[in-house]
């Protein structure tokens, strides 16, 4: 008996990462039709993001609306979106992680 290591059956390990890479580009397209939604200022302005980073819709309550004070209203759009940004990137994390069983594997991070 040899006490050499086994070499790795390459071509076992190419079809695995074929594989995972079709269930990758999957789970991409089926997140896209997932949406996250976000809302700042107490829920003046609320946003829905699809899977794709997309913005979908915004809802401006008119309270939010003041034209002496425009910044705030950007200020409160800006946190929505980044946040809608956070939420979908989290949804997108723990979809992969499925995927990958909690492994980081560089070049499937989406």
């Amino acid at each position: 008996m040899s006490d050499e290591p086994k070499m790795p059956d390459l071509g076992s390990l190419m079809q695995a990462a074929q594989r995972m890479q079709a269930d990758a580009a999957k789970m991409q397209e089926e997140l896209t039709s997932k949406t996250c939604g976000a809302s700042s200022g107490g829920g003046m302005v609320t946003v829905t993001m699809n899977g794709a980073f997309e913005l979908v819709s915004i809802d401006i309550d008119k309270a939010a609306v003041d034209p002496e004070d425009l910044g705030m209203l950007q200020d409160l759009i800006v946190a929505a979106v980044n946040q809608g940004v956070n939420k979908v990137r989290d949804m997108t994390q723990s979809e992969m992680s499925k995927l990958t069983g909690g492994l980081n594997i560089p070049g499937l991070n989406l």
